[in-house]
Protein backbone atom coordinates (compact mmCIF):
# COMPACT_ATOMS: atom_id res chain seq x y z
CA UNK A 1 0.00 0.00 0.00
CA UNK A 2 2.68 2.40 0.93
CA UNK A 3 4.34 1.76 -2.47
CA UNK A 4 1.48 2.23 -4.69
CA UNK A 5 1.51 5.78 -2.92
CA UNK A 6 5.03 6.84 -3.99
CA UNK A 7 5.53 9.24 -7.53
CA UNK A 8 6.68 8.19 -10.12
CA UNK A 9 10.52 9.40 -10.86
CA UNK A 10 9.21 9.99 -15.04
CA UNK A 11 5.82 11.54 -13.89
CA UNK A 12 5.39 15.00 -14.56
CA UNK A 13 2.45 15.44 -12.13
CA UNK A 14 4.25 16.32 -8.88
CA UNK A 15 6.86 18.46 -10.00
CA UNK A 16 7.17 21.58 -9.14
CA UNK A 17 5.77 23.55 -11.61
CA UNK A 18 8.49 26.55 -10.78
CA UNK A 19 10.91 23.81 -11.90
CA UNK A 20 9.15 22.32 -14.71
CA UNK A 21 10.10 22.43 -18.41
CA UNK A 22 8.47 24.58 -20.79
CA UNK A 23 5.29 23.33 -22.26
CA UNK A 24 4.34 23.28 -25.94
CA UNK A 25 2.06 25.59 -25.00
CA UNK A 26 2.97 29.68 -24.03
CA UNK A 27 0.41 30.19 -21.57
CA UNK A 28 2.27 28.24 -18.79
CA UNK A 29 4.76 30.00 -19.06
CA UNK A 30 5.99 31.38 -15.63
CA UNK A 31 7.56 34.25 -15.09
CA UNK A 32 10.08 35.28 -12.51
CA UNK A 33 8.62 37.22 -9.82
CA UNK A 34 11.68 39.55 -10.08
CA UNK A 35 10.54 40.82 -13.46
CA UNK A 36 8.00 43.23 -13.81
CA UNK A 37 5.24 44.40 -16.61
CA UNK A 38 7.70 46.56 -17.48
CA UNK A 39 10.37 44.26 -18.53
CA UNK A 40 8.14 42.66 -20.98
CA UNK A 41 9.33 43.50 -24.55
CA UNK A 42 6.91 46.07 -25.72
CA UNK A 43 6.51 44.05 -29.74
CA UNK A 44 4.54 41.29 -27.07
CA UNK A 45 1.79 44.07 -26.78
CA UNK A 46 1.52 45.04 -29.93
CA UNK A 47 -1.92 44.39 -31.91
CA UNK A 48 -3.06 43.88 -35.76
CA UNK A 49 -4.48 47.10 -35.68
CA UNK A 50 -1.07 48.61 -36.16
CA UNK A 51 -0.22 46.60 -39.14
CA UNK A 52 -1.73 47.90 -42.47
CA UNK A 53 -5.02 45.65 -42.94
CA UNK A 54 -5.45 44.04 -46.50
CA UNK A 55 -7.60 45.71 -48.88
CA UNK A 56 -7.80 49.23 -46.52
CA UNK A 57 -5.77 52.18 -48.00
CA UNK A 58 -3.53 54.34 -44.88
CA UNK A 59 -6.38 56.99 -45.24
CA UNK A 60 -9.42 54.62 -44.35
CA UNK A 61 -7.26 53.25 -41.28
CA UNK A 62 -7.53 54.26 -37.67
CA UNK A 63 -5.17 57.34 -37.11
CA UNK A 64 -2.79 55.65 -34.11
CA UNK A 65 -1.40 58.69 -32.12
CA UNK A 66 2.80 58.15 -32.51
CA UNK A 67 3.14 58.02 -28.14
CA UNK A 68 0.79 55.05 -27.81
CA UNK A 69 -0.73 51.59 -29.10
CA UNK A 70 -4.56 51.54 -29.43
CA UNK A 71 -5.83 47.96 -28.03
CA UNK A 72 -8.68 45.75 -30.18
CA UNK A 73 -11.28 46.79 -27.55
CA UNK A 74 -14.47 49.07 -28.48
CA UNK A 75 -16.31 50.84 -26.08
CA UNK A 76 -19.60 51.78 -27.97
CA UNK A 77 -21.93 54.19 -25.17
CA UNK A 78 -24.46 57.12 -26.09
CA UNK A 79 -23.13 56.73 -29.51
CA UNK A 80 -20.11 57.32 -28.93
CA UNK A 81 -16.79 55.09 -29.96
CA UNK A 82 -13.61 54.62 -27.69
CA UNK A 83 -10.98 52.70 -27.68
CA UNK A 84 -8.21 51.74 -25.63
CA UNK A 85 -4.79 53.44 -25.79
CA UNK A 86 -1.82 51.55 -23.94
CA UNK A 87 0.70 54.88 -23.15
CA UNK A 88 3.50 53.54 -20.83
CA UNK A 89 2.09 51.92 -18.31
CA UNK A 90 -1.01 53.25 -18.47
CA UNK A 91 -4.23 52.64 -20.20
CA UNK A 92 -6.61 55.60 -21.45
CA UNK A 93 -9.74 55.68 -23.29
CA UNK A 94 -9.82 58.03 -26.64
CA UNK A 95 -12.31 58.73 -28.61
CA UNK A 96 -12.05 57.17 -32.15
CA UNK A 97 -14.77 57.73 -33.89
CA UNK A 98 -15.20 59.91 -37.60
CA UNK A 99 -15.87 63.15 -35.46
CA UNK A 100 -13.16 63.11 -33.73
CA UNK A 101 -10.43 64.70 -35.11
CA UNK A 102 -12.72 67.33 -36.42
CA UNK A 103 -11.99 70.28 -35.54
CA UNK A 104 -15.30 72.38 -36.53
CA UNK A 105 -17.62 74.56 -34.01
CA UNK A 106 -20.97 72.53 -33.16
CA UNK A 107 -22.95 74.72 -34.85
CA UNK A 108 -21.35 74.01 -38.32
CA UNK A 109 -23.11 71.42 -40.53
CA UNK A 110 -20.90 68.21 -39.29
CA UNK A 111 -20.88 69.20 -35.70
CA UNK A 112 -24.92 69.86 -35.93
CA UNK A 113 -24.88 66.00 -37.36
CA UNK A 114 -22.60 64.98 -34.34
CA UNK A 115 -25.22 67.00 -31.59
CA UNK A 116 -28.16 65.38 -33.51
CA UNK A 117 -26.77 61.82 -33.43
CA UNK A 118 -26.06 62.08 -30.01
CA UNK A 119 -29.08 63.22 -28.57
CA UNK A 120 -31.20 61.03 -30.58
CA UNK A 121 -28.73 58.52 -28.72
CA UNK A 122 -29.26 59.64 -25.38
CA UNK A 123 -32.97 59.74 -25.73
CA UNK A 124 -33.41 56.33 -27.10
CA UNK A 125 -31.21 55.06 -23.85
CA UNK A 126 -33.54 57.12 -21.98
CA UNK A 127 -36.92 55.55 -23.28
CA UNK A 128 -35.90 52.16 -24.79
CA UNK A 129 -34.61 49.47 -22.92
CA UNK A 130 -31.61 47.84 -23.79
CA UNK A 131 -32.45 44.23 -24.45
CA UNK A 132 -36.46 44.06 -26.54
CA UNK A 133 -37.62 42.95 -29.53
CA UNK A 134 -37.59 44.46 -33.02
CA UNK A 135 -41.15 45.48 -32.82
CA UNK A 136 -40.62 47.27 -29.82
CA UNK A 137 -39.53 50.40 -31.25
CA UNK A 138 -42.93 50.37 -33.74
CA UNK A 139 -45.30 49.76 -30.55
CA UNK A 140 -43.88 52.86 -29.02
CA UNK A 141 -44.26 55.51 -32.02
CA UNK A 142 -47.84 54.16 -31.85
CA UNK A 143 -48.05 54.34 -27.68
CA UNK A 144 -46.80 58.28 -28.30
CA UNK A 145 -49.52 58.70 -30.81
CA UNK A 146 -52.40 57.06 -28.53
CA UNK A 147 -50.88 58.94 -24.96
CA UNK A 148 -50.61 62.44 -26.36
CA UNK A 149 -54.25 62.97 -27.52
CA UNK A 150 -55.87 60.79 -24.69
CA UNK A 151 -54.21 62.94 -22.23
CA UNK A 152 -54.90 66.30 -24.45
CA UNK A 153 -58.93 64.78 -24.31
CA UNK A 154 -58.24 64.00 -20.86
CA UNK A 155 -57.66 67.78 -19.88
CA UNK A 156 -60.37 69.41 -21.79
CA UNK A 157 -63.08 67.02 -20.07
CA UNK A 158 -61.62 67.93 -17.15
CA UNK A 159 -62.58 71.47 -17.72
CA UNK A 160 -65.87 70.94 -18.97
CA UNK A 161 -66.58 68.81 -15.84
CA UNK A 162 -65.49 71.74 -13.80
CA UNK A 163 -67.35 74.52 -15.69
CA UNK A 164 -70.33 71.89 -15.45
CA UNK A 165 -70.30 71.93 -10.63
CA UNK A 166 -69.55 75.82 -11.70
CA UNK A 167 -65.96 75.91 -10.25
CA UNK A 168 -64.53 79.83 -10.25
CA UNK A 169 -68.77 81.01 -10.65
CA UNK A 170 -69.65 83.14 -7.37
CA UNK A 171 -73.11 80.68 -7.11
CA UNK A 172 -71.26 77.60 -6.76
CA UNK A 173 -71.37 75.90 -3.15
CA UNK A 174 -67.93 74.04 -2.92
CA UNK A 175 -69.08 71.59 -0.57
CA UNK A 176 -71.70 70.59 -2.93
CA UNK A 177 -69.60 70.44 -6.00
CA UNK A 178 -66.78 67.97 -3.10
CA UNK A 179 -69.45 65.73 -2.79
CA UNK A 180 -70.56 64.88 -6.03
CA UNK A 181 -66.57 64.47 -7.12
CA UNK A 182 -66.20 61.97 -4.13
CA UNK A 183 -69.45 60.18 -4.84
CA UNK A 184 -68.60 59.97 -8.32
CA UNK A 185 -64.88 58.45 -7.54
CA UNK A 186 -66.60 55.93 -5.22
CA UNK A 187 -68.63 54.46 -7.53
CA UNK A 188 -66.19 54.45 -9.80
CA UNK A 189 -64.06 52.79 -7.76
CA UNK A 190 -66.78 49.99 -6.81
CA UNK A 191 -67.28 49.12 -10.55
CA UNK A 192 -64.18 48.73 -10.88
CA UNK A 193 -63.18 46.17 -8.25
CA UNK A 194 -66.95 44.37 -9.81
CA UNK A 195 -65.18 44.34 -13.37
CA UNK A 196 -61.53 43.29 -12.22
CA UNK A 197 -63.14 40.12 -9.95
CA UNK A 198 -65.77 38.83 -13.02
CA UNK A 199 -63.33 39.10 -15.59
CA UNK A 200 -59.89 38.12 -14.38
CA UNK A 201 -59.11 35.22 -16.71
CA UNK A 202 -59.85 36.90 -19.81
CA UNK A 203 -57.07 39.16 -19.11
CA UNK A 204 -54.72 36.57 -20.17
CA UNK A 205 -56.51 34.63 -22.42
CA UNK A 206 -58.12 37.64 -24.49
CA UNK A 207 -55.76 40.82 -23.75
CA UNK A 208 -56.03 42.65 -26.94
CA UNK A 209 -59.76 41.87 -27.39
CA UNK A 210 -60.01 43.54 -23.43
CA UNK A 211 -57.96 45.80 -23.85
CA UNK A 212 -58.95 47.77 -27.14
CA UNK A 213 -62.56 47.39 -26.11
CA UNK A 214 -62.12 48.76 -23.04
CA UNK A 215 -59.88 51.71 -24.66
CA UNK A 216 -63.33 52.22 -26.78
CA UNK A 217 -65.35 52.52 -23.58
CA UNK A 218 -62.70 55.00 -22.29
CA UNK A 219 -62.82 56.98 -25.46
CA UNK A 220 -66.59 57.13 -24.73
CA UNK A 221 -66.15 58.03 -21.09
CA UNK A 222 -64.70 60.96 -22.18
CA UNK A 223 -67.33 62.24 -24.64
CA UNK A 224 -69.82 62.06 -21.43
CA UNK A 225 -67.71 63.61 -19.59
CA UNK A 226 -67.69 66.34 -22.46
CA UNK A 227 -71.80 66.50 -21.89
CA UNK A 228 -72.06 67.65 -18.41
CA UNK A 229 -71.48 71.47 -19.16
CA UNK A 230 -74.69 71.06 -21.70
CA UNK A 231 -76.81 68.86 -19.02
CA UNK A 232 -75.58 70.36 -15.25
CA UNK A 233 -78.63 69.32 -13.49
CA UNK A 234 -77.30 65.37 -14.17
CA UNK A 235 -73.72 65.98 -13.32
CA UNK A 236 -73.21 63.38 -10.85
CA UNK A 237 -75.09 60.64 -13.10
CA UNK A 238 -72.82 61.79 -15.90
CA UNK A 239 -69.98 61.61 -14.11
CA UNK A 240 -70.49 58.50 -12.34
CA UNK A 241 -71.12 56.65 -15.57
CA UNK A 242 -68.17 58.37 -17.04
CA UNK A 243 -65.39 57.35 -13.55
CA UNK A 244 -67.41 54.19 -14.04
CA UNK A 245 -66.08 53.47 -17.31
CA UNK A 246 -62.81 55.10 -17.15
CA UNK A 247 -62.25 52.91 -13.68
CA UNK A 248 -62.76 49.71 -15.93
CA UNK A 249 -60.35 50.79 -18.29
CA UNK A 250 -57.71 51.49 -15.90
CA UNK A 251 -58.08 48.38 -14.21
CA UNK A 252 -57.71 46.58 -17.60
CA UNK A 253 -54.58 48.29 -18.55
CA UNK A 254 -52.71 47.43 -15.31
CA UNK A 255 -54.05 43.83 -15.36
CA UNK A 256 -52.54 43.48 -18.98
CA UNK A 257 -49.31 45.63 -18.61
CA UNK A 258 -46.76 43.11 -17.11
CA UNK A 259 -48.13 40.79 -19.72
CA UNK A 260 -47.23 43.03 -22.87
CA UNK A 261 -44.09 43.95 -20.82
CA UNK A 262 -43.21 40.58 -20.69
CA UNK A 263 -43.63 40.03 -24.23
CA UNK A 264 -41.33 42.79 -25.24
CA UNK A 265 -38.52 41.33 -22.17
CA UNK A 266 -36.10 39.28 -24.24
CA UNK A 267 -33.62 39.02 -21.42
CA UNK A 268 -35.66 38.49 -18.81
CA UNK A 269 -35.28 42.20 -17.71
CA UNK A 270 -38.82 43.33 -17.30
CA UNK A 271 -38.43 45.72 -14.47
CA UNK A 272 -36.28 47.72 -16.82
CA UNK A 273 -38.73 47.65 -19.71
CA UNK A 274 -42.05 48.19 -17.29
CA UNK A 275 -39.70 51.27 -15.36
CA UNK A 276 -38.82 52.63 -19.33
CA UNK A 277 -42.71 52.24 -20.06
CA UNK A 278 -43.63 54.30 -17.30
CA UNK A 279 -40.57 57.09 -18.19
CA UNK A 280 -42.84 56.88 -21.54
CA UNK A 281 -46.10 57.31 -20.17
CA UNK A 282 -45.34 60.35 -17.89
CA UNK A 283 -43.65 62.28 -20.76
CA UNK A 284 -46.41 61.36 -23.48
CA UNK A 285 -48.88 62.55 -21.10
CA UNK A 286 -46.89 66.01 -20.01
CA UNK A 287 -47.15 66.81 -24.01
CA UNK A 288 -50.46 65.81 -24.60
CA UNK A 289 -51.15 68.44 -21.26
CA UNK A 290 -48.69 71.00 -23.36
CA UNK A 291 -51.36 70.47 -25.96
CA UNK A 292 -54.24 71.07 -24.52
CA UNK A 293 -52.70 73.67 -22.65
CA UNK A 294 -51.62 75.66 -26.22
CA UNK A 295 -55.13 75.21 -27.43
CA UNK A 296 -56.63 77.33 -24.43
CA UNK A 297 -53.99 79.58 -24.87
CA UNK A 298 -54.98 80.48 -28.55
CA UNK A 299 -58.58 80.70 -27.74
CA UNK A 300 -58.57 82.80 -24.56
CA UNK A 301 -59.60 86.01 -26.05
CA UNK A 302 -63.32 83.97 -27.14
CA UNK A 303 -65.34 82.29 -24.64
CA UNK A 304 -67.29 80.66 -26.61
CA UNK A 305 -65.34 79.33 -29.01
CA UNK A 306 -63.14 77.90 -26.32
CA UNK A 307 -66.33 76.23 -25.03
CA UNK A 308 -67.29 74.82 -28.20
CA UNK A 309 -63.48 73.50 -28.87
CA UNK A 310 -63.85 69.97 -27.12
CA UNK A 311 -66.59 69.05 -29.35
CA UNK A 312 -64.88 69.71 -32.27
CA UNK A 313 -61.64 68.25 -31.24
CA UNK A 314 -63.43 65.12 -29.53
CA UNK A 315 -64.16 63.12 -33.21
CA UNK A 316 -60.74 64.17 -34.09
CA UNK A 317 -58.25 63.05 -31.42
CA UNK A 318 -60.33 60.51 -30.49
CA UNK A 319 -59.81 58.36 -33.70
CA UNK A 320 -56.11 59.12 -33.65
CA UNK A 321 -56.26 58.14 -29.93
CA UNK A 322 -58.05 54.67 -30.99
CA UNK A 323 -55.66 53.94 -34.35
CA UNK A 324 -52.54 54.78 -31.86
CA UNK A 325 -53.90 51.79 -29.63
CA UNK A 326 -55.18 49.75 -32.20
CA UNK A 327 -51.93 49.37 -34.73
CA UNK A 328 -49.74 49.46 -31.29
CA UNK A 329 -51.77 46.48 -29.97
CA UNK A 330 -51.05 44.99 -33.19
CA UNK A 331 -47.07 44.82 -32.86
CA UNK A 332 -46.95 43.00 -29.27
CA UNK A 333 -46.60 39.34 -29.90
CA UNK A 334 -47.14 37.32 -26.64
CA UNK A 335 -45.50 33.58 -26.17
CA UNK A 336 -48.33 32.65 -23.84
CA UNK A 337 -50.35 29.75 -25.30
CA UNK A 338 -53.90 30.02 -25.19
CA UNK A 339 -56.57 28.11 -26.37
CA UNK A 340 -57.22 30.65 -29.75
CA UNK A 341 -53.06 30.34 -30.55
CA UNK A 342 -52.44 27.10 -29.80
CA UNK A 343 -55.43 25.97 -32.08
CA UNK A 344 -53.50 28.67 -34.90
CA UNK A 345 -50.25 26.55 -34.05
CA UNK A 346 -51.81 23.20 -34.17
CA UNK A 347 -53.51 23.98 -37.75
CA UNK A 348 -50.18 25.63 -39.09
CA UNK A 349 -48.30 21.79 -37.70
CA UNK A 350 -51.17 19.30 -39.42
CA UNK A 351 -50.61 21.43 -42.55
CA UNK A 352 -47.01 22.36 -43.19
CA UNK A 353 -45.50 20.60 -40.10
CA UNK A 354 -43.27 23.50 -38.91
CA UNK A 355 -44.81 25.69 -35.62
CA UNK A 356 -45.31 29.80 -36.76
CA UNK A 357 -42.93 32.03 -34.62
CA UNK A 358 -45.47 34.33 -32.21
CA UNK A 359 -45.61 37.14 -34.59
CA UNK A 360 -47.24 34.70 -36.99
CA UNK A 361 -49.69 34.26 -35.15
CA UNK A 362 -50.07 37.29 -33.25
CA UNK A 363 -50.61 38.65 -37.16
CA UNK A 364 -53.57 35.92 -37.81
CA UNK A 365 -54.66 35.93 -34.54
CA UNK A 366 -55.33 39.76 -34.66
CA UNK A 367 -57.99 41.44 -31.86
CA UNK A 368 -61.15 40.06 -32.84
CA UNK A 369 -62.56 42.30 -31.02
CA UNK A 370 -66.13 40.34 -31.42
CA UNK A 371 -64.78 36.98 -31.07
CA UNK A 372 -66.43 35.46 -34.18
CA UNK A 373 -63.27 34.15 -35.79
CA UNK A 374 -64.11 30.65 -34.26
CA UNK A 375 -67.15 30.35 -34.52
CA UNK A 376 -66.72 31.45 -38.65
CA UNK A 377 -65.18 27.83 -39.20
CA UNK A 378 -67.45 24.79 -40.29
CA UNK A 379 -66.50 22.69 -37.37
CA UNK A 380 -65.21 24.96 -34.63
CA UNK A 381 -63.74 23.22 -30.96
CA UNK A 382 -64.94 24.26 -27.99
CA UNK A 383 -63.25 23.42 -24.68
CA UNK A 384 -65.80 22.85 -21.60
CA UNK A 385 -68.69 20.29 -20.67
CA UNK A 386 -71.55 19.47 -22.94
CA UNK A 387 -74.16 21.66 -22.76
CA UNK A 388 -77.63 19.72 -21.75
CA UNK A 389 -80.07 22.01 -23.98
CA UNK A 390 -77.88 21.32 -26.81
CA UNK A 391 -78.11 18.55 -29.11
CA UNK A 392 -76.13 15.33 -28.00
CA UNK A 393 -75.84 12.59 -30.38
CA UNK A 394 -75.60 8.87 -29.29
CA UNK A 395 -72.25 8.31 -30.05
CA UNK A 396 -71.55 11.31 -27.93
CA UNK A 397 -72.72 9.40 -25.15
CA UNK A 398 -71.64 6.00 -25.69
CA UNK A 399 -68.32 7.71 -25.76
CA UNK A 400 -68.75 8.67 -22.28
CA UNK A 401 -70.14 5.68 -21.24
CA UNK A 402 -66.98 3.79 -22.53
CA UNK A 403 -64.62 6.37 -20.71
CA UNK A 404 -62.25 4.51 -18.59
CA UNK A 405 -59.87 5.57 -14.91
CA UNK A 406 -57.01 6.74 -17.27
CA UNK A 407 -58.16 8.85 -19.72
CA UNK A 408 -57.40 12.81 -19.18
CA UNK A 409 -60.02 13.52 -21.97
CA UNK A 410 -62.65 13.21 -24.08
CA UNK A 411 -64.05 14.36 -27.43
CA UNK A 412 -67.54 14.18 -28.79
CA UNK A 413 -69.61 16.25 -30.76
CA UNK A 414 -72.80 18.11 -30.38
CA UNK A 415 -75.18 20.65 -31.70
CA UNK A 416 -74.65 24.14 -30.02
CA UNK A 417 -77.08 27.18 -30.78
CA UNK A 418 -74.85 30.25 -31.73
CA UNK A 419 -75.59 33.59 -33.50
CA UNK A 420 -78.39 35.85 -33.03
CA UNK A 421 -80.40 33.65 -35.15
CA UNK A 422 -80.00 30.33 -32.76
CA UNK A 423 -79.23 28.63 -35.33
CA UNK A 424 -77.80 24.86 -34.33
CA UNK A 425 -74.15 24.13 -35.54
CA UNK A 426 -72.23 21.45 -35.49
CA UNK A 427 -68.90 21.22 -33.28
CA UNK A 428 -66.49 19.37 -31.50
CA UNK A 429 -66.07 19.09 -27.85
CA UNK A 430 -62.53 18.50 -25.89
CA UNK A 431 -63.68 17.72 -21.76
CA UNK A 432 -60.90 17.48 -19.86
CA UNK A 433 -61.04 15.56 -16.36
CA UNK A 434 -59.89 17.15 -13.09
CA UNK A 435 -56.33 17.07 -12.47
CA UNK A 436 -55.54 17.22 -16.79
CA UNK A 437 -51.80 18.74 -17.36
CA UNK A 438 -50.56 20.84 -19.92
CA UNK A 439 -49.98 17.74 -22.04
CA UNK A 440 -53.37 16.21 -22.11
CA UNK A 441 -54.32 20.06 -22.98
CA UNK A 442 -52.42 20.11 -26.31
CA UNK A 443 -52.66 16.75 -27.14
CA UNK A 444 -56.69 16.53 -27.17
CA UNK A 445 -56.58 19.88 -29.14
CA UNK A 446 -54.17 18.88 -31.39
CA UNK A 447 -56.35 15.34 -31.52
CA UNK A 448 -59.26 17.54 -32.09
CA UNK A 449 -57.81 19.43 -35.34
CA UNK A 450 -57.28 15.79 -36.63
CA UNK A 451 -60.73 14.77 -36.41
CA UNK A 452 -61.83 18.30 -37.67
CA UNK A 453 -59.50 18.02 -41.01
CA UNK A 454 -61.02 14.46 -41.75
CA UNK A 455 -64.59 16.04 -41.43
CA UNK A 456 -63.95 18.31 -43.92
CA UNK A 457 -62.16 16.40 -46.41
CA UNK A 458 -65.43 13.46 -46.23
CA UNK A 459 -67.28 16.43 -46.32
CA UNK A 460 -69.44 16.18 -43.51
CA UNK A 461 -71.53 19.71 -43.49
CA UNK A 462 -74.52 18.75 -42.64
CA UNK A 463 -76.24 20.25 -39.68
CA UNK A 464 -77.01 16.61 -38.13
CA UNK A 465 -74.16 14.74 -37.47
CA UNK A 466 -74.55 11.31 -39.47
CA UNK A 467 -71.59 9.55 -38.55
CA UNK A 468 -71.40 5.79 -37.11
CA UNK A 469 -70.41 4.54 -34.23
CA UNK A 470 -67.47 2.47 -35.83
CA UNK A 471 -66.65 5.41 -38.29
CA UNK A 472 -66.34 7.51 -34.92
CA UNK A 473 -64.36 4.88 -33.01
CA UNK A 474 -62.12 4.25 -35.83
CA UNK A 475 -61.48 8.07 -36.26
CA UNK A 476 -60.79 8.81 -32.32
CA UNK A 477 -58.73 5.96 -32.19
CA UNK A 478 -56.47 7.14 -35.05
CA UNK A 479 -56.70 10.80 -34.28
CA UNK A 480 -55.73 10.00 -30.60
CA UNK A 481 -52.39 8.12 -32.07
CA UNK A 482 -51.34 10.22 -33.88
CA UNK A 483 -51.68 13.35 -31.72
CA UNK A 484 -49.54 11.27 -29.04
CA UNK A 485 -46.81 10.14 -32.01
CA UNK A 486 -46.10 14.04 -32.62
CA UNK A 487 -46.40 15.52 -29.78
CA UNK A 488 -42.79 15.22 -29.15
CA UNK A 489 -41.47 17.25 -32.41
CA UNK A 490 -44.03 19.49 -31.65
CA UNK A 491 -43.66 20.57 -27.76
CA UNK A 492 -39.64 20.68 -28.95
CA UNK A 493 -40.38 23.21 -31.86
CA UNK A 494 -42.83 25.39 -29.91
CA UNK A 495 -40.01 25.38 -27.57
CA UNK A 496 -37.42 26.39 -30.41
CA UNK A 497 -39.93 29.34 -31.73
CA UNK A 498 -40.06 30.82 -28.17
CA UNK A 499 -43.52 29.48 -26.97
CA UNK A 500 -44.12 29.01 -23.50
CA UNK A 501 -45.17 25.72 -23.00
CA UNK A 502 -45.27 25.10 -19.70
CA UNK A 503 -48.98 25.97 -19.28
CA UNK A 504 -52.14 26.82 -21.34
CA UNK A 505 -54.09 29.46 -20.41
CA UNK A 506 -57.33 29.01 -20.18
CA UNK A 507 -60.82 31.01 -19.56
CA UNK A 508 -62.87 30.03 -16.55
CA UNK A 509 -65.49 28.28 -19.07
CA UNK A 510 -62.89 26.14 -20.56
CA UNK A 511 -61.78 25.16 -16.82
CA UNK A 512 -64.15 23.08 -15.85
CA UNK A 513 -63.31 19.53 -15.63
CA UNK A 514 -65.27 16.34 -15.28
CA UNK A 515 -64.53 13.71 -12.70
CA UNK A 516 -64.77 10.19 -13.35
CA UNK A 517 -66.68 7.94 -10.63
CA UNK A 518 -65.29 4.89 -10.07
CA UNK A 519 -68.46 3.72 -8.14
CA UNK A 520 -70.32 3.74 -11.28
Amino acid sequence: MHSSLQSNSSSRLYLNPCKSKLTQYPIFFHFPQSRKLSDIPRKSLRTSIDFEQEGVSKEEQLVVPSNGTLLPIVIKNSGRVSRYLLKGDSLELVCVDEDYHDDSTPFSAPGLWKLIRLSSSAAKDFFIPKQVNDNYISYVKWKFLHRVFSSALQVLATQAMFRAIGIGQSRSLASSAAFNWILKDGLGRLSRCIYTASLASAFDTNLKRVRFSTSVLFSLSIGVELMTPVFPQYFLLLASIANIAKQISLSCYLATGSAVHRSFAVADNLGEVSAKAQIQTVCFDNLGLLLAVLLNMLFRNNQRLQASLPFVLYPIFSAIDLLGIYQGLKHINLQTLTKNRLEIILERWIESRRVPSPAEVSQEEGIDLLGSRASKKVWPIRIGCLDPKAQIPKLSIMGMQSLCKDDGYFITVALSSQGFRRTPKPGIVICLREGANTVDVITSLLQACYIRKAFGTSGIKRRDVSISVEDWSLLVGESKRASQDDFITLNKQMQEQGWIVKNVLLSAQEQVRYIFDKKL
